[in-house]
């Protein structure tokens, strides 16, 4: 079988989340019969994928550095053939502003937003478009950070009093800022996997918080605070559409081998928007894609090859021509 280097950790906020996934893709690619080099990345990545020679790297790594196309090109450079999405898809789906401007022009339902970053705050008088926005925007809102996943530092505006606490703890994760209409509803995940013929949709999962009326980090990630539906209760009609627009997304980004696309179906109108897009979405044990994938009759150690399998398939990528 193959030497896989699983490329888990790092430094981002996200670190904790995914050296949960890296662990448990070890799991199963040990059980598949692969060689498995576990590499918390750090300052020593590319002399231990030198000195470890793998014949492939299944990246595990959520957030800065590793779902934003760094360590993808870094990969490229050593000639090492690698899972999930390239670099131009990576930088595209961990930013969620990007994300939103390009389902915009591709009329992809997303719901109404603004952004502004550090800068334009701070020295531009972005502050003064406040009421504007809340105007425009309405209540409630939500504010949360232009990158990053696993909910992090994004919060629930009920009246104008709370935008600004939100703002800083918003900008306390990124430079960049959105806010976004709440679309209050079904908060729905679309996986996506590639088959033979192209990348097909797997079955909803739909997030229903225990006690909170919004889902947070500690909701997604704590065994217990979340109930989760997959299938999820749907309409046929309303099934097709999430499948259409999440396929269309997951295109429209580049996404390649497998990703995740979170939407909103609304109360009362029924309609769906995208939220964001993911190109490495959550492994654990409570993350989506592996329930998604057992409900469509792919166990996780399956999900797993079949994701280490496109790796091969595609092989090294080149580096930018210089």
């Amino acid at each position: 079988m193959s030497r896989v280097a699983v490329l888990k950790g790092g430094s981002s906020l996200e670190r904790q989340v995914s050296l949960r996934s890296g662990a448990r893709v070890e799991d199963a690619l040990e059980r598949l019969g692969h060689d498995v080099e576990a590499v918390d990345v750090g300052a020593d990545l590319i002399e231990r994928l030198r000195q470890g020679r793998p014949d492939v790297a299944f990246v595990a790594m959520h957030g800065r550095d590793g779902e934003d196309g760094t360590v993808q090109e870094l990969l490229e450079i050593l000639g090492i053939p690698y899972t999930g999405s390239g670099v131009v898809a990576c930088a595209r789906t961990i930013d969620k502003v990007v994300t939103k401007h390009l389902c915009v022009e591709a009329d992809i339902p997303t719901a109404p937003f603004f952004s502004f970053n550090q800068t334009a705050f701070d020295r531009l008088g972005a502050a003064d478009t406040l009421p504007a926005i809340e105007e425009r925007l309405g209540f409630p809102m939500v504010v949360k950070p232009a990158s990053g996943g696993s909910a992090l530092g994004v919060k629930f505006a009920r009246a104008a009093r709370d935008v600004p606490g939100a703002l800083v703890a918003a900008f306390s994760y990124d430079d960049r800022v959105l806010l976004e209409r709440y679309v209050a509803g079904r908060d729905l995940a679309v996986a996506v996997v590639e088959g033979a013929d192209g990348p097909v949709p797997l079955p909803i999962v739909e997030a229903v918080p225990r006690d909170e009326d919004f889902y947070d980090f500690e909701a997604r990630y704590e065994i217990g605070r979340t109930d989760f539906v997959c299938p999820a209760d749907l309409p046929g009609e309303t099934t097709e559409r999430a499948h259409e627009i999440a396929l269309a997304t997951y295109r429209l980004l580049g996404l390649e081998a497998f990703g995740r696309i979170d939407l909103m179906l609304e109360e009362g109108t029924g309609d769906l928007y995208v939220l964001e897009a993911n190109a490495i979405p959550g492994l654990t044990e409570t993350s989506l894609v592996p329930q998604a994938a057992e409900a469509g009759g792919l166990d996780f150690d399956r999900l797993v090859a079949r994701i280490l399998a496109l790796a091969f398939e595609r092989g090294p990528r080149a580096a930018a021509p210089a």
